[in-house]
C-alpha cells in the first residue's frame, strides 16, 4: 500500500504539520492518483475547528482534488493512467437508493451512506482523509475528468466551489432576462458571478464593502452593492429573481428577503455556525422563497467543468505551500485571500 506524505491537525487549533498515511491499492474498479493541487474550502476550517461538530483527529482536510492517474484497477472503464482527474466532497455511497439513482449521491439514504472524503469511515472501516495530500485511491465513479482548458492549478476549486454555486444558479433558473445577486465574493461568491454572467443573467454582487468592486466587475457583475452603503441598496429592494448567500457568518435573512422580488428565491449555501431565524411574513408577503443548496452529484459536477471549459469560468487562486496551511487557515476567515488558497502538494 503506497505511503504519501500529507498535512494534519491533531485537534481543533489548526496546527498543520506534515504526516504520512498510508492510502490502500486499487480495487478492481478503483482508481489511484497523485494529487497535485488541493483547494482549502472554508468548509475544511469549519469542519478541523469543530464548528460543525467533533471531528475525527487526526484530521488531514481537502474535497478540492485536482491530480494525475498512475494505477487503476483490471475492471476500470472510465479513466486510464495519465488522465487528469478531479474528486470533490464525497468519495463512496451505495449506488442504489432513491437519491443515489437520481444523481444525488450527496444525499444517499443507502448503506453505507454518503462518505465524504475527509472525517467520514469509509467501507473499511477507516476513517476517510482528504487532499491535504500526494495521493488518493478512489472508486473511479467518484472521480471527475478534468478539461484540459482550464489552468491545471486553478481547477481544483470547482470540484466544490464550482458546483456549489452552479446547482443552484441552474435549478432556480439564472439565465437572460434574470436579475441574480451573488452575496459575498469570497472564494464561493466570486465564481457564482462568473458562473452567473455565463449563463446570461443580469448579475450584481451585496458585499460588506466596495473594496472588491473592480474584481467583481472582472468577473461579470454589472452591479456591486455595499452594506456600509444602505442608501444605494434601498433602491434594489423587491428587484431580485435570485439571490444566492454564499457568507460563512450568520446574516439577517429577513433583510435579505426584502431584495427579492415577489416569487423570488434565496438560496444559501454558506452555512453558517449558528442558527439563524426568519419571520414567515418575510416569505409570505410576496410568495418568496428560502432554500439551501448542498454541492452537487457527480454527474452534475461533470456538466459544470464542462460548462466552465466552455465558458473560461477560471477561479482566481493563490498558490501556497503545505507549511502555510495554517496561517492560511486565519487568512480565508479574515478574507485576506483573493480568491482561493491552493496548496501545491509538491512542497511536501
Amino acid at each position: 500500500m503506497p505511503d504519501v506524505l500529507a498535512y494534519a491537525t491533531d485537534n481543533r487549533s489548526c496546527q498543520f504539520h506534515r504526516t504520512t498515511i498510508t492510502r490502500r491499492e486499487p480495487d478492481p474498479t478503483e482508481i489511484y492518483f497523485e494529487i497535485k493541487y488541493a483547494g482549502i474550502c472554508h468548509s475544511d476550517i469549519h469542519t478541523a475547528r469543530e464548528e460543525w461538530g467533533p471531528a475525527i483527529f487526526p484530521l488531514v482536510p481537502g474535497h478540492e482534488l485536482a491530480g494525475v492517474v498512475t494505477q487503476v484497477g483490471d475492471q476500470v472503464t472510465r479513466f486510464a493512467v495519465g488522465d487528469r482527474v478531479g474528486v470533490g466532497c464525497f468519495v463512496d455511497s451505495c449506488g442504489q437508493c432513491e437519491q443515489c439513482r437520481a444523481g444525488f449521491e450527496q444525499f444517499c439514504t443507502g448503506r453505507p451512506g454518503t462518505i465524504w472524503t475527509y472525517n467520514s469511515v469509509g467501507r473499511d472501516g477507516l476513517p476517510t482523509a482528504g487532499g491535504y495530500s500526494q495521493g488518493i485511491t478512489v472508486e473511479q465513479d467518484y472521480a471527475l475528468r478534468l478539461p484540459e482548458s482550464i489552468p491545471f492549478d486553478a481547477v481544483a476549486p470547482l470540484m466544490c466551489a464550482g458546483v456549489t454555486l452552479y446547482s443552484p444558479l441552474k435549478r432556480w433558473g439564472a439565465g437572460p432576462g434574470k436579475k441574480v445577486a451573488i452575496v459575498g465574493m469570497g472564494g464561493l461568491g466570486h465564481v457564482g458571478v462568473q458562473i452567473a454572467a455565463k449563463m446570461g443573467a443580469e448579475v450584481s454582487v451585496v458585499s460588506q464593502t466596495k473594496s472588491k468592486q473592480a474584481d467583481g466587475r472582472r468577473f461579470g457583475a454589472q452591479h456591486y452593492y455595499a452594506w456600509n452603503e444602505p442608501d444605494e441598496l434601498k433602491a434594489v429592494r423587491g428587484t431580485f429573481d435570485l439571490m444566492v448567500s454564499t457568507v460563512a457568518a450568520a446574516t439577517d435573512l429577513d433583510a435579505l428577503l426584502r431584495f427579492l422580488k415577489p416569487g423570488g428565491a434565496l438560496v444559501d449555501v454558506g452555512l453558517p455556525e449558528h442558527a439563524s431565524t426568519v419571520h414567515l411574513s418575510s416569505l409570505t408577503g410576496g410568495n418568496k422563497i428560502l432554500a439551501g443548496s448542498q454541492i452537487g452529484g457527480i454527474a452534475e459536477t461533470q456538466e459544470m467543468l464542462d460548462f466552465c471549459a466552455e465558458h473560461g469560468v477560471v477561479p482566481q487562486v493563490e498558490i501556497i505551500s503545505g507549511e502555510e496551511i495554517t496561517a492560511a487557515y486565519d487568512n480565508v476567515v479574515s478574507s485576506a485571500v483573493r480568491y482561493r488558497y491552493v496548496i501545491d502538494t509538491s512542497t511536501f
